[in-house]
């Protein structure tokens, strides 16, 4: 587990541990990347901030976000010593239902391998930072 500053609680409790890189971005307020707890890797949801900037990628492209949603993800998960395939659920909130068939495309590349996660995909009013696309995920850590 890979561990940074950025804004995550780091406090640790004999049950749960936080996972933080700076791989992905930092968190944008008093949170954890991922909580370790149990064998179960809890992620918190991710959107398309730049792990380096923190700026929002994508312009307005659902698909350019989706990708560094996707690639954040990934990066907290490897955090952690894990991979897409030890993904168990995910959610997937979207500002527009209409871009369902762009996001669900460039999801199913990530989790190609293995069993696909059990996942709900909700339309929201607003993510933070106008963002159009966030994805969080529940892990079994290997």
């Amino acid at each position: 587990m890979s561990s940074s500053a950025g804004g995550g609680d780091q406090r640790h409790s004999p049950l749960s541990h936080p996972v933080n890189t700076t791989a992905a971005p930092a968190p944008v307020g008093p949170y954890n990347q991922a909580v370790l707890a149990g064998g179960v890797l809890y992620c918190s949801g991710q959107i398309a901030l730049d792990p380096v900037s923190g700026a929002l990628v994508g312009e307005g492209d659902v698909e350019a976000e989706t990708r560094q949603v996707l690639s954040n993800l990934q990066a907290v998960l490897a955090a952690a010593g894990c991979r897409p395939d030890h993904v168990v659920r995910t959610t997937v909130y979207l500002a527009d239902l209409g871009d369902f068939a762009r996001v669900n495309a460039l999801y199913a590349g990530l989790f190609s391998e293995g069993v696909a996660p059990a996942r709900a995909c909700v339309q929201v009013a607003a993510l933070p930072r106008g963002a159009r696309v966030e994805i969080d995920a529940i892990a079994l850590v290997p």
